[in-house]
């Protein structure tokens, strides 16, 4: 079932389940898993464009605009950052196993307090499957925040990429040993639910920053559970 969490003549925001493609892959018809994107268009009846995308595995918001124009506006706060995501992540204590020792890594071990915030920078290239750093990759940024530990002892983190890479929070926290549980792709040795889900999730998008955001309807921030 569909999550709408906001929707007027613009843009609809919904909250897609992990397990679930944001848009159809490279396989088209051919990919049996399911697709938020095709769904909602088909349930709309109208054409809709993705504004981002959440990986396969992962939960939270999703913006799709119903117009083309509003489709180019969109994409222009996304690309000059004019738009925060923030993303809730889990993951045990840090631990270097799961990179190879011919992997150029600082392993650094961070004594953690609760609310210490990380500049974390890198530059990434995509291969196939994942990503990895590279002099010849992009310049990432993440802005991570430590929240202490939850009730079943899992580590707890806020995520604001200040760059949009592909798998870049899932590379970030695995490079400095946190890979976000139930993410095997990055290292990690404990799932907490299905194999299709990672514990990420995108939980707040913030529009105060977006020029014409207002006059197309949206409000400062759209907020959901992190849970």
């Amino acid at each position: 079932m569909i999550q709408i969490v906001f929707e007027n003549s613009h843009f609809v925001i919904c909250d897609k389940p992990s397990g679930v493609l944001s848009t159809p892959s490279r396989m088209g018809e051919d990919d049996g898993r399911p697709c938020l994107g095709t769904t909602l268009q088909n349930q709309l009846g109208i054409q809709i464009y993705p504004v981002h995308r959440l990986d396969f595995e992962v939960s939270g918001l999703v913006m799709y605009a119903k117009n083309a124009e509003a489709h180019r506006k969109a994409n222009a706060w996304f690309e000059h950052k004019q738009v925060q995501k923030t993303y809730r992540a889990l993951t045990t204590e840090q631990d270097f196993s799961h990179i190879p020792s011919s992997v150029k890594n600082s392993r650094r071990h961070f004594t953690l307090s609760e609310g210490q915030t990380f500049e974390w920078r890198s530059r990434i290239l995509r291969g196939k499957r994942r990503a990895y750093e590279s002099p010849e990759g992009k310049d990432c940024l993440t802005i991570a925040k430590y929240l202490g530990k939850n009730s079943e002892g899992y580590l707890q983190w806020h995520l604001q990429p200040v760059t949009g890479r592909s798998h870049q929070l899932r590379f970030d926290l695995s490079r400095h040993g946190f890979p976000i549980l139930g993410d095997k792709l990055y290292g990690s040795k404990k799932s907490l639910h299905n194999p299709d889900k990672v514990e990420l999730r995108a939980f707040l998008i913030e529009f105060a920053n977006a020029p014409g955001a207002k006059v197309l309807g949206l409000p400062s921030e759209i907020r959901i559970s992190a849970n």
